[in-house]
């Protein structure tokens, strides 16, 4: 049996940003929780030498943006939700930051490219935030019919599109602890 060392799988991985995220979130605290929930917009930009890379983007709608949490802290295996104050959950059964690889995803909308400079909006990312890569969203590849959300199901946040949903938004509500 191999050792760890030897083991490719446990061999460490290193990306390098493409690109840096520009919003109007400069605190976590006041960072929607999802980019779904708000329509606040901020600018893509993908450093020079990968502008090619956006050949035939403005033809998408919507991308989908991996980044880097750049602020996140030590990374725990159990964690409050921010919609859930009763209960801690595995980190992979919630979006939360602080993960063991501080990877982060969200759905926005494209509004327009300019060069090296994408025009986003639906943006639900800090400031400065590294940017790992973009793919664009296809609705015949990521749409699934008939999804089960969890642990989500249940907290009835039907409305939560009406309520500004930002973790301090929601601590007023009553709906997140930290």
């Amino acid at each position: 049996m191999p050792s760890p060392f030897e083991d490719p799988t446990r061999q460490p991985v290193t990306y390098r940003p493409i690109g840096v995220i520009r919003t109007p979130f400069i605190e976590q605290e006041n960072t929607p929780i999802q980019g779904i929930f708000n329509s606040a917009c901020g600018t893509v930009e993908v450093f020079p030498e990968y502008e090619a890379g956006l050949l035939d983007l403005e033809q998408f709608s919507h991308l989908i943006l991996i980044y880097h949490f750049h602020r996140a802290n030590t990374a725990v295996l159990r964690q409050k939700p921010f919609l859930d104050v009763q209960k801690e959950r595995g980190i992979f059964a919630i979006r939360h930051f602080n993960r063991p690889n501080p990877i982060g995803i969200s759905i926005v909308e494209l509004k327009g490219v300019r060069g090296n400079l994408l025009d986003v909006c639906g943006v639900d990312i800090l400031d400065g935030t590294p940017l790992l890569d973009i793919k664009p969203y296809v609705r015949q590849f990521d749409h699934r019919e008939e999804v089960r959300s969890g642990w989500v199901d249940e907290q009835h946040v039907d409305d939560i599109g009406e309520w500004n949903s930002t973790p301090e938004a929601l601590r007023q509500r009553g709906r997140v602890n930290l």
